[in-house]
């Protein structure tokens, strides 16, 4: 439990799984009816990136740094306006200085209908998490290892729902742990629209990992990927899996993982694609 997101909050990673993470909350509110998002590991909630553990790495200069002052085209705006809109509203003066993990990120998107549960096993940030919403009632936050709310916490009462699993991969076996909590919680909430978060690097059994998901015989399983730099820089990319994607995630990855790959890239190496595991078998690459 030594891992703290502050070190990598803004970074190229959050980029990708906080924009798919806001496009799924939109798509949700295509109708009326209540749900609700479970976070399993959620930080503390936002993020202060003048600070010393930020500005140590400065990871996010090459993330939403560069994004948030790029000038869009029209089609990505739109697409990204839901994710780079919350940025915006938490820094009214302008530049970027707070960064809302995505407690923050699902708050902010969310209606008086919907509800979120955030689980965080850390103890100091459990505790600026909790202090965070403390007073929200569309909010609880639990001390909470957040592999076991996978079926301790499924299905949510509102019977429509949003799970985003973002380990810190910082044990070993995480893939493993990942591939078995999708099996689980899928057998409770089949109907969930899952986001699966992994690191693509040197030595990470990205193939493996796809293979099992595969065996879960799960109908409808899709994946992003954006890498930006050679792999033995470390990490150089990261992953999402998206178990029931919204109706049109394919497409419009077709429109900003391209733009992503262009905006974000550090070196030659960069890549880009979106492709079926399970389902729809239609690949994009860039």
């Amino acid at each position: 439990m030594n891992y703290r997101h502050i070190y990598h909050a803004g970074n190229f990673a959050d980029v990708l799984k906080h924009a798919v993470l806001a496009h799924a909350i939109r798509y949700f509110q295509n109708k009326e009816a209540a749900f609700r998002i479970l976070d399993t590991h959620a930080g503390i909630g936002e993020y202060d990136l003048s600070s010393v553990e930020a500005e140590k790495t400065g990871e996010w200069r090459d993330g939403i740094g560069r994004l948030i002052e790029a000038d869009l085209p029209e089609d990505v705006a739109s697409l990204l306006a839901p994710y780079l809109d919350c940025v915006r509203a938490m820094n009214p003066e302008g530049g970027i200085k707070s960064y809302p993990g995505s407690p923050r990120l699902a708050r902010m998107l969310m209606r008086r209908q919907d509800r979120l549960s955030l689980m965080e096993l850390h103890p100091a940030d459990f505790e600026t998490l909790h202090s965070a919403f403390e007073g929200d009632h569309q909010v609880r936050a639990t001390h909470l290892d957040g592999w076991h709310s996978l079926a301790g916490h499924l299905p949510p009462k509102e019977r429509r729902g949003i799970v985003l699993v973002d380990p810190p991969f910082e044990a070993p076996g995480e893939f493993d742990r990942l591939v078995d909590g999708l099996s689980k919680a899928y057998r409770r909430f089949a109907t969930g629209t899952y986001l699966l978060w992994y690191p693509i690097k040197s030595g990470a059994p990205v193939r493996q990992f796809h293979d099992a998901l595969k065996e879960l015989a799960i109908p409808k399983i899709l994946c992003a990927e954006l890498t930006v730099k050679n792999e033995a820089d470390g990490l150089c990319g990261s992953g999402m899996i998206i178990v029931n994607p919204p109706y049109t995630l394919a497409r419009d990855l077709d429109i900003l993982l391209p733009y992503l790959r262009t905006c974000l890239k550090q070196d030659r190496f960069a890549r880009a694609d979106h492709f079926w595991i399970a389902g729809e078998q239609i690949a994009g690459k860039t």
